[in-house]
C-alpha cells in the first residue's frame, strides 16, 4: 500500500480493456435499452440508497465502520457551466476488489449470457437487466466520462477510483489522498444531454422516481424528497391528519378521502400499500378513461406511474401506491403481467380493498350508501371478477319494490333474509325510474303475492345479474320471464274485494276465438295470445318465452349495435279478460268480428306493451291510431244522451 506522500506506482493505477462483447453490451445499453434518459438518475440513487442500507445493517450488526459519525445521507451537485453532476452517499463504500467485481466487470453473471438472452428476445429488455445488475451503466446514455471515488467502511482499506468513457477501456486506481467513506460519482454530460445539470431538470427526476427513498436526498444542499414514504410506517404510529396530507399530496384533491386502507403483508409475498377511496367520483367528468391505476414502487423507488394492472378496472377510482420488496427494480412493463409475484399482489389489492368496503358498509349502511352514490356505477362493473365473486355479491346494492323512495338501497343479503318460505328465485325488473316500474304490468302479480322485487335503473345491472347469475342458491329471474306456475303456488297477500264477474259458456267460447283473432291480426310478432293468469289491473303484457333475452337486454343490444338490424324476438301475448276494455272488446267481437275496433285496439295494446318497455321502434303509428281513436270516443261522449258533469259519466 502507498503511504501518504508517496508517488503511486503501477501497481496502484490499472488499466483495463473491455472485452468485445462487453463493447457490444455498452452500446446496446447506451442506444437501445433504455427508452427514458431519466432513468439513470433513479439507478445511481437507488445504488446510493442500497450502499446506505447496507452500512446501516452493518451498523446494528456492531461492526466497527470507519467515519461512523458521518450522517446517512445523498448528496447531488451539479455545474451547468461545466456540464457535470456529481452523487455523493455516505454508504459502504467499496474495496479495490469490490470496485473491479461490482464495477469494472459488466454483468457478474457474465455478458455473453447477457448477450445471448437479448438475441434470443425470451425476455422483455429491462428484466433482463434487472436479473444481470448492470442498471448502472445507464449513466453512458447521457455521459461522456464517469469517475467514481469510493472508500470502504473497512478501516484501514484504501480510497479506490474507477474512471471510463464507456468505450474502450476503464482505470482504477488508488487514491492517494484522505476522503471519507462511502462513494461520490462525478458524471461529465455530453452536449446533447446538458439538460440534466440544470437544477429543475435534477428536481423534477428525483421527486418522480425517487422523492420516498428512506434517506435524505439534497440537491445543492436543499431537501428534496420532503414527503415521507408513510405506507411503510405502523400504522399505529401515524394519525390521521398524515393520511389526509399524504392523500392530497398524491391526488391534489383539496377534501380529505371518503377511506383510508394502509396495508402490510409480509406472507407469502411481501409488500406495502397505502390506497385512497376519494369522496367524489369523477366518472363524469373523464374524457379519458384510461386515467386511472395505483403507483407502484419497488423498495421506495417509483417503477411505474399509475399502473393499471393493479387494479382491475371497477375499482379504478381507488387511489394510492403500493410498495414491493420481492419484484426487480427494473422490471418491465411487458414483464409485470407474467410475474407472479405481481400477480398475487394485484389479487391481494383488490380482495383487502373489497374487505375494507363489506367492513365500511356493515360499520355504517347510511356511510356506505355514500359510497355507492358516487361509486357504484362504475363497481358494478366487477360482475367479471369471478375470484372475488362473493365479496362482490355482497357489495352490491339496489332499490327494491319494498323501498320508500330511490335512495333506499337494498343488498342481496337483505332481500333473501326477506324471501317467502317457497320462493325459489330472485326477481328483478328494469326501468328509468321508480314510477316507471311500478306501472310496469308485469309486476300486479307479484304485488299480489307480497314478493319482493329488485328495481334496476341502470343499462349495465342487467349484464350484472346476467353474469352472476345467482346469489347463495337463488337464481336471478326477469319479472317478464318468469314461470307462472312458481308464482301460483304462493298465497295472495292482496284479497280482490270485487268479485269476479263470472263468464258464460257462450262468452268463454267468444273469448277464445277473440284471442285467436287478436293472433291472427298481430301474425308473427307474437307466438301466441292466451289468457293472463299474471296481470291484475292491466288489460295485457308481453312475455318473454322460456330461455329468450329480456325486453330491456333487446333494447341494449339494439344500442350498442349501432342501428344494425336485429333479428326480431318474437313474444307471447296474455290478455286480462277481467279487465273492462277486453270485455268491451269482446261485445264489439260478438256483434261483428270484422269490426276495425278490433284490429285497432289489438295492435295499440301490442304497441303500448311494447312502448312501456323502451322497445318501439315507431311510435308514429301508435300516436297516429290513438288520436283517431280518441276522436271516434269523442264523438260518442258528446253524442251520449246524458253528458257527464264534473268529469263524471251517470
Amino acid at each position: 500500500m502507498t503511504k501518504k506522500g508517496e508517488p503511486m506506482t503501477e501497481t496502484h493505477k490499472t488499466k483495463f480493456e473491455f472485452k468485445a462483447e462487453t463493447k457490444k453490451l455498452l452500446d446496446i445499453l447506451v442506444h437501445s435499452l433504455y427508452t427514458s434518459k431519466d432513468i439513470f438518475l433513479r439507478e445511481l440513487i437507488s445504488n446510493s440508497s442500497d450502499a446506505l442500507d447496507k452500512l446501516r445493517f452493518e451498523s446494528n450488526k456492531g461492526t466497527d465502520i470507519a467515519d461512523k459519525d458521518l450522517p446517512l445521507e445523498i448528496k447531488i451537485g451539479f455545474d451547468d457551466k461545466k456540464n457535470t453532476i456529481t452523487i455523493s452517499d455516505t454508504g459502504i463504500g467499496m474495496t479495490r476488489d469490490e470496485m473491479i467485481s461490482n464495477i469494472g466487470t459488466i454483468a457478474k453473471s457474465g455478458s455473453e449470457e447477457f448477450l445471448k438472452q437479448l438475441s434470443e428476445n425470451k425476455e422483455a429488455v429491462n428484466n433482463i437487466i434487472g436479473r444481470f445488475g448492470i442498471g448502472f451503466y445507464s449513466v453512458f446514455m447521457v455521459a461522456k466520462e464517469v469517475i467514481i471515488k469510493t472508500k470502504s467502511y473497512k478501516k484501514d482499506e484504501v480510497a479506490v477510483e474507477w474512471k471510463s468513457d464507456g468505450l474502450g477501456d476503464y482505470e482504477i486506481s488508488d487514491i492517494d489522498e484522505e476522503i471519507n467513506r462511502g462513494t461520490t460519482i462525478e458524471i461529465f454530460l455530453k452536449d446533447e444531454t446538458k439538460e440534466f445539470s440544470e437544477k429543475y431538470r435534477l428536481e423534477s427526476i428525483i421527486k418522480k422516481h425517487s422523492n420516498f427513498i428512506s434517506f435524505p436526498i439534497y440537491l445543492e444542499n436543499e431537501k428534496i424528497n420532503t414527503i415521507a414514504a408513510i405506507w411503510r410506517e405502523p400504522k399505529s404510529t401515524l394519525k390521521k391528519e398524515q393520511y389526509d396530507e399524504f392523500y392530497k399530496f398524491l391526488t391534489y384533491d383539496n377534501e380529505e378521502p371518503f377511506e383510508t386502507i394502509h396495508t402490510s403483508v409480509d406472507a407469502p409475498i411481501q409488500f406495502n400499500s397505502l390506497l385512497f377511496i376519494p369522496k367524489k367520483s369523477y366518472e363524469y367528468w373523464r374524457f379519458n378513461r384510461d386515467d386511472y391505476g395505483l403507483d407502484l414502487y419497488v423498495r421506495r423507488v417509483l417503477i411505474q406511474h399509475q399502473n393499471k394492472e393493479l387494479l382491475p378496472e371497477y375499482l379504478s377510482f381507488v387511489k394510492g401506491v403500493v410498495d414491493s420488496e420481492d419484484l426487480p427494480l427494473n422490471i418491465s412493463r411487458e414483464t409485470l403481467q407474467e410475474n407472479i409475484v405481481f400477480t398475487k399482489i394485484a389479487q391481494s389489492v383488490a380482495s383487502n380493498i373489497l374487505s375494507d368496503l363489506i367492513k365500511v358498509a356493515k360499520d355504517s349502511s347510511e356511510r356506505y350508501a355514500e359510497f355507492w352514490k358516487e361509486h357504484g356505477r362504475i363497481f358494478k362493473l366487477g360482475y367479471m371478477d369471478f375470484s372475488n365473486a362473493e365479496k362482490y355479491q355482497q357489495l352490491l346494492r339496489f332499490n327494491s319494490s319494498v323501498s320508500k323512495d330511490e335512495k333506499e338501497l337494498v343488498s342481496l343479503e337483505d332481500y333473501v333474509g326477506r324471501m317467502k318460505k317457497d320462493q325459489k328465485e330472485i326477481y328483478y325488473s328494469l326501468g328509468n325510474s321508480k314510477e316507471a316500474i311500478d306501472l310496469n304490468p308485469h309486476l300486479e302479480i307479484f304485488k299480489a303475492k307480497g314478493l319482493e322485487v329488485l328495481y334496476l335503473y341502470d343499462p349495465v345491472d342487467e349484464f350484472v345479474v346476467s353474469s352472476i347469475r345467482k346469489h347463495k342458491d337463488f337464481d336471478f329471474k326477469s319479472v317478464d320471464g318468469v314461470n307462472l306456475k312458481d308464482l301460483e303456488k304462493l298465497e295472495d297477500v292482496e284479497k280482490n274485494e270485487e268479485p269476479k264477474e263470472k263468464f258464460s259458456k257462450e262468452d268463454d267460447k267468444a273469448f277464445g276465438k277473440l284471442l285467436l283473432k287478436m293472433k291472427e291480426i298481430l301474425g308473427d310478432r307474437v307466438t301466441e295470445v292466451h289468457e293472463s293468469k299474471r296481470l291484475k289491473g292491466s288489460p295485457s303484457c308481453l312475455i318473454n318465452p322460456d330461455d329468450t333475452m329480456s325486453s330491456t337486454m333487446q333494447k341494449i343490444l339494439k344500442m350498442s349495435n349501432q342501428g344494425m338490424a336485429m333479428p326480431p324476438q318474437k313474444r307471447l301475448m296474455e290478455i286480462n279478460k277481467d279487465h273492462k276494455l277486453i270485455k268491451n272488446l269482446m261485445n264489439v267481437f260478438k256483434k261483428n268480428e270484422s269490426d276495425q275496433f278490433i284490429a285497432d285496439t289489438t295492435e295499440q295494446l301490442y304497441e303500448s306493451a311494447l312502448l312501456l318497455e323502451g322497445n318501439l321502434e315507431d311510435p308514429h303509428k301508435l300516436v297516429n291510431r290513438l288520436n283517431k281513436m280518441l276522436t271516434d270516443a269523442s264523438e260518442l261522449y258528446v253524442a251520449s244522451p246524458s253528458p257527464s258533469k264534473g268529469g263524471e259519466q251517470k
